[in-house]
């Protein structure tokens, strides 16, 4: 059992969450009552993902970088989340801790249970997806963000190891000048600029750490693993995304499935 205590980004408030490993598929464990990640559907996507049940005795935020360390991980079942709070603590603002924390509760990966069947592209809302069949495990980002940022790109390949150094590390992000107005609409009232990156036209912010080369695309990226797991992925297959954002995913995911270019199998 391991415990994680920290801000919440978006509440700014403290929380804490319990993983343990356990029997069975993953499950988030909220005040007496617990559902599976296939009981939880997407609530909001802005600046962050908050999941629910349908009958709203499970509802958290800010679940895609725990999403992204299991996805990252290839960890579909066994672990048990746990929580009081109405939203997961920020932490390192990537997915590092959350990583660290399913390796040490012994967590077991196993095969995706999504697949890409056959090439198809989706654009919705500035955002590009690509998919195409392929034998292993294939994500590719590319952003393109105002100064300091511009054009980046990153990818991975599957690879649980490369997932934890590489992509599991890189922060959150975001623009001083639009902090205000995330206020205003209720999200990111606790910002620790020791784990998230904020930005102003010339780089960094006072007190934040200088950006890692192409952190914000990793982030991305990190993100897009995230958005994926909840549907047991990433999937077998490779997926280009251009400018992708949570909202958009989860809602080309639904497309994919509907129109078979994405399919589950039984995990």
């Amino acid at each position: 059992m391991i415990r994680l205590e920290g801000v919440a980004l978006h509440a700014g408030t403290r929380a804490a969450v319990t993983l343990t490993r356990c029997e069975g598929p993953t499950v988030i464990a909220q005040r007496g009552a617990t559902a599976t990640l296939a009981d939880l559907a997407v609530l909001r996507a802005d600046r962050g993902v908050r999941l629910g049940s349908a009958d709203g005795r499970v509802a958290v935020d800010l679940v895609e970088h725990l999403l992204a360390a299991l996805g990252g991980l290839g960890v579909r079942a066994g672990v048990r989340v746990a929580t009081e709070d109405d939203e997961l603590p920020l932490l390192d603002g990537g997915a590092r801790r959350f990583v660290e924390a399913i390796g040490a509760i012994g967590a077991v990966a196993s095969p995706p249970t999504l697949a890409v069947t056959r090439a198809a592209s989706f654009e919705l809302a500035g955002a590009r997806y690509r998919f195409d069949p392929s034998e292993g495990v294939s994500l590719r980002v590319d952003v393109d963000f105002p100064a300091p940022v511009g054009r980046q790109g990153a990818d991975w390949d599957g690879d649980p190891g490369d997932f934890a150094a590489r992509v599991a590390p890189a922060r959150t992000f975001g623009w001083a000048r639009d902090h205000a107005a995330l206020i205003a609409a209720g999200r990111a009232r606790g910002v620790d600029l020791d784990a998230v990156l904020v930005l102003d036209d010339d780089g960094p912010v006072a007190g934040c750490r200088a950006a890692g080369r192409d952190e914000p695309a990793r982030h991305k990226l990190l993100d897009l693993v995230g958005d994926l797991a909840l549907y047991g992925g990433p999937p077998r297959g490779a997926i280009q995304a251009d400018r992708p954002g949570h909202a958009a995913t989860h809602a080309v995911v639904a497309l994919a499935l509907e129109a078979g270019v994405l399919a589950r199998s039984r995990a």
